[in-house]
């Protein structure tokens, strides 16, 4: 009697384990570098390829693979990453500005970066579908000063933004196809700046942010410029204990400086309701810190 053979696999598992999802992604991992690993799953998970498709397309052992969807190990280089980026089809230019970010985060030299990208081809015109184009035009600005309040540098500001434009690039077909895209963007926003936003007693915390408008105020009185500044704290200080919605709209009219009827359109909500979460927003910072609030919150 003949005994059955088994195929034979490089890797050593069994048929049965074949094609299993890969593991999560290691606590370790950097914000960044989190962020475009769950695009490229997201991305495998829809596909329908399994990890042995993506190695005999990619040309990278299924250890090393492996390790790179988890984040294990020290920071995969490009030439890996674009192997996978090209095999799911993902475009590679918001992806490989993710990656540059992320390799920074990592503590990469800016060397080891650059000879990483050139010893991949080159990726071919940048080519963002011309509706994402239009709508990051719209909302650089004001994502960008929301970014601020609470990231307090425009650099740090600015790379937030521009990780939150390449995803929507990524997954553009998603946000589009929702009910509310400027609401889907605002969220992705929200999210990315409060992952890296630091904390005061359990909220966002914009005492920096308050400190700022003072100076931007400026005043010869030194006695008037302090007890405005302890006013300006307190305020935002209560504004940040507010509910995400609310303290959205006072931070756009109030720090960002966005016209009220602007507001709408940049968080993704009907004017009716924006301007009710205004309201709401007055009285809940009056209960608060009664008497903290500017003259103009009206």
């Amino acid at each position: 009697m003949n005994t059955p053979q088994i195929s034979d696999q490089s890797d050593g598992e069994p048929p049965s384990r074949r094609g299993r999802p890969p593991g999560p992604i290691c606590d370790t991992v950097g914000v960044t570098h989190r962020t475009w690993l769950e695009q490229v799953r997201r991305r495998l998970a829809a596909s329908g390829l399994t990890l042995d498709d993506l190695v005999s397309r990619s040309g990278y052992s299924k250890t090393r693979l492996s390790e790179l969807l988890r984040g294990k190990g020290y920071y995969p280089g490009w030439a890996m990453t674009y192997s996978v980026v090209k095999v799911l089809d993902i475009p590679p230019w918001p992806l490989r500005r993710l990656w540059t970010a992320a390799a920074r985060e990592a503590d990469k030299k800016d060397i080891w970066i650059k000879n990483g990208i050139r010893a991949v081809q080159p990726l071919g015109p940048e080519d963002p579908p011309i509706p994402h184009l239009a709508f990051k035009q719209a909302m650089d600005r004001p994502y960008t000063a929301y970014a601020q309040a609470f990231l307090q540098t425009e650099a740090r500001a600015r790379r937030v933004v521009a990780e939150t434009f390449d995803i929507l690039w990524l997954n553009w077909k998603e946000a589009t196809s929702s009910s509310n895209t400027p609401r889907h963007a605002w969220n992705l926003l929200r999210a990315k700046v409060m992952a890296r936003a630091d904390t005061h007693a359990g909220h966002p915390d914009l005492r920096a942010a308050a400190l700022r408008t003072v100076a931007v105020a400026g005043s010869d009185d030194l006695d008037d410029c302090l007890a405005r500044a302890a006013r300006m704290v307190a305020f935002f200080d209560a504004v940040a204990r507010l509910a995400e919605d609310q303290m959205d709209v006072t931070v756009l009219r109030f720090l960002c400086g966005v016209d009220e009827d602007a507001v709408p359109g940049i968080i993704g909500l009907p004017p009716a309701i924006a301007h009710s979460l205004a309201r709401h927003a007055r009285g809940a910072l009056h209960g608060l810190h009664p008497g903290t609030h500017p003259d103009t919150l009206e």
